[in-house]
């Protein structure tokens, strides 16, 4: 197997692939592969295995791209950043948030990854249901933005919006922490909890979050906070809501046309 990544800001990965290698992703991620290649959708374990990848975020089916000769597949996020390739030895893990699988060879397991504390998980955001995949093999993950990676040292703790946590070895303790001070949470528009990451490990994150495009695409669209020339009119309320919903689904998550 061969790969390479292409591009700056709107990456792709092409995987060659040799005669019965395969990779797998998440639905609605492959951008082209050549007549070597054969698609075979499925659950990836049964109903539970696609019903639990979902409440991750995730898609409920997977597809695998199975090479019946000389294949050349390649696949691309849905929005801005960028993507890691990272090659896991045998039981090595990596936990991401759910938008952050892009595909990995059929040897990586993809699967829930539980945080221990609860209030991670009530006021962390994405933090109580995360995703984590397991080598061995090469699994490819993306991030929104640019990516910054650090290496925490034992005890060493890092506070950090929620939206900016991609992807963390699992030696890292993920919590939250409730911002210090009055006027810092009424006007500091950091929200009430920051996400703290305490080490040994590394983290990589992202300086992007999905939902701080999604929130600035829709202040400049009619009817947003951007705009000063509201009406009270249901039918351009409505009119409104679906332009809005249509833009960001088709950035966001949108089906593509064939």
């Amino acid at each position: 197997m061969h790969f390479e990544i292409n591009g700056s800001i709107m990456q792709t990965v092409a995987v060659d692939l040799a005669p019965g290698e395969v990779v797998y992703s998440q639905t609605n991620t492959m951008c082209w592969m050549n007549d070597a290649i054969k698609m075979d959708t499925h659950t990836g374990g049964g109903f539970f295995a696609g019903l639990k990848r979902s409440l991750t975020g995730g898609s409920f089916f997977v597809t695998d791209f199975i090479s019946n000769g000389n294949g050349h597949v390649a696949f691309a996020p849905r929005f801005p950043g960028t993507i890691v390739a990272r090659n896991l030895a045998a039981g090595e893990s990596l936990v991401c948030r759910k938008e952050t699988f892009l595909c990995a060879q059929k040897s990586v397991t993809l699967e829930l990854a539980w945080q221990k504390r609860l209030g991670a998980g009530f006021f962390g955001g994405d933090g109580f249901i995360l995703q984590k995949v397991t080598g061995p093999g090469v699994v490819w993950l993306d991030l929104s933005g640019e990516l910054i990676e650090k290496d925490l040292a034992p005890g060493e703790r890092l506070l950090v919006h929620a939206g900016h946590v991609g992807v963390f070895t699992p030696s890292v303790q993920f919590d939250i922490a409730m911002v210090k001070g009055f006027k810092n949470i009424l006007f500091g528009g950091e929200g009430l909890f920051l996400a703290t990451l305490t080490g040994p490990g590394h983290i990589w994150l992202q300086s992007m979050p999905i939902m701080n495009l999604a929130e600035e695409v829709a202040r400049y669209l009619p009817g947003g906070n951007g705009d000063s020339s509201g009406s009270s009119s249901n039918v351009v309320t409505s009119a409104t809501s679906g332009v809005v919903g249509g833009v960001l689904g088709s950035i966001f998550g949108g089906s593509r046309d064939d």
